[in-house]
């Protein structure tokens, strides 16, 4: 959106613009870690010309749709696995897979503008360690094809990977294996699976075996639905009203509720939590949680939100500086579960069918014309509510609202 921008050292900032939460190589270059303050590394922005934005989920999000709709056209079989990364499986596909990783690459930068890397293997895990070699090598020009190489040539492919690199390893893991000697993808590849299998887990294992070729992860092409959702967010300004809370965990529970209805599933409690900022050491500290039960499965945002705040009524006390609230739908099961079920006292005209209908009216209406075009009265406040997030560099959502379309010429 903004081209003047390539090549320049940018980070950005993550809630209430606290923390750098994604960086561009320049950056990295100029040492900035993951998660770093930003106060500790604002000063770079006089000296070294490092950009600064605040976060934009919304842009973020229809960008991420556009780009995996994109992808989608070069396979049958597409699993979407994060915001940012998508499996495909190129079983029977025409070409090899350089000339399809470099159609990808060309397509999503034409159609949807952003840089992407692809990385092929006859295993998702050796997919995943390709594409972190396409990243980190310029040599390879964005592209990495490991899919063609027998075991030997496999094993030279990845014996300078650190096993930390590896997906699903990590640093929490690297440690214990480096002390069996494992200190690389390929050392963990030629490990024993019974090895890691009883010295850390079945999963582990798994991932041995996938980097030596033999495939234990099947694609999923329909994501699996959550079993939680949970919808918080830390306070831009210190909140001390309970009004205040109010509206904020009435938002949350709307948009958890929003959630919940698109995977059509219903939820039988409610965990509400709120608490101080353990960083602000001199003020007084206070944390609660709390769980309240519905007394039907419902996915209906007026008994959400109700059971929400009659949590909140609990948990809140007076004469502390909130930093942070959220909500936590627990024990999600689908509709067509808990309406097998039934209940003892149900009556011939069951009005959980009519609240049905009403929410999904309401949802079509807020898809049609914007989110909280109809909400709860609960959510409705000031604009400048001190629980609103503080994000002082945000972009436009250029492809989101009409107001703030994408500027090609004036």
């Amino acid at each position: 959106m903004r081209p003047a921008y390539e090549g320049k050292p940018m980070v950005v900032l993550s809630n209430n613009d606290g923390c750098a939460i994604a960086r561009t190589a320049e950056a990295k270059a100029l040492g900035i870690k993951m998660g770093e303050p930003w106060f500790k590394i604002k000063h770079l922005a006089d000296r070294d010309g490092l950009i600064a934005l605040s976060a934009n989920f919304s842009l973020y999000g229809d960008l991420s749709a556009r780009m995996m709709s994109v992808i989608g056209q070069f396979a049958p079989v597409q699993e979407i696995y994060s915001i940012d990364e998508s499996f495909l499986d190129l079983t029977g596909m025409r070409g090899t897979g350089r000339q399809l990783g470099e159609a990808i690459r060309q397509r999503v930068r034409q159609w949807v503008g952003i840089p992407t890397c692809v990385g092929i293997g006859p295993t998702k895990t050796l997919a995943k360690l390709a594409n972190h070699l396409a990243k980190k090598l310029p040599r390879l020009e964005g592209v990495c094809d490991l899919s063609t190489l027998d075991q030997a040539g496999l094993m030279r492919a990845i014996r300078h990977v650190p096993v930390e690199d590896v997906w699903g390893v990590g640093r929490r893991l690297s440690p214990r294996l480096l002390s069996l000697g494992i200190e690389t993808a390929a050392d963990l590849a030629m490990a024993d699976p019974r090895v890691i299998r009883d010295e850390f887990s079945i999963v582990l294992a798994k991932t041995a075996r996938e980097l030596a070729g033999e495939a234990c992860m099947a694609l999923e092409d329909i994501p699996a639905d959550k079993q939680q959702i949970m919808c918080s967010r830390s306070f831009g300004r210190p909140v001390l009203e309970k009004a205040d809370l109010a509206q904020a965990i009435s938002v949350f529970a709307t948009r958890a509720a929003e959630k919940l209805r698109r995977q059509a599933g219903t939820t039988p409690a409610i965990q509400v939590f709120i608490r101080t900022s353990p960083f602000r050491v001199e003020d007084p500290q206070y944390s609660g949680s709390t769980v309240t039960r519905i007394a039907r499965p419902t996915s209906n945002t007026g008994d959400i939100n109700a059971g929400a705040l009659r949590a909140l009524d609990k948990l809140y006390r007076p004469g502390f500086r909130y930093a942070k609230a959220g909500i936590c739908l627990l024990d999600i099961a689908s509709v067509d579960a808990v309406a097998a079920q039934g209940q003892l006292f149900d009556t011939p005209a069951e009005p959980g069918v009519a609240c049905g209908r009403l929410m999904a009216v309401v949802d079509r209406i807020n898809d049609r014309f914007g989110r909280s075009a109809i909400a709860p009265a609960s959510t409705y406040g000031e604009n400048d509510a001190p629980w609103q997030m503080r994000q002082e560099r945000m972009t436009p959502a250029y492809t989101t609202d009409w107001n703030q379309l994408v500027e090609v010429w004036r």
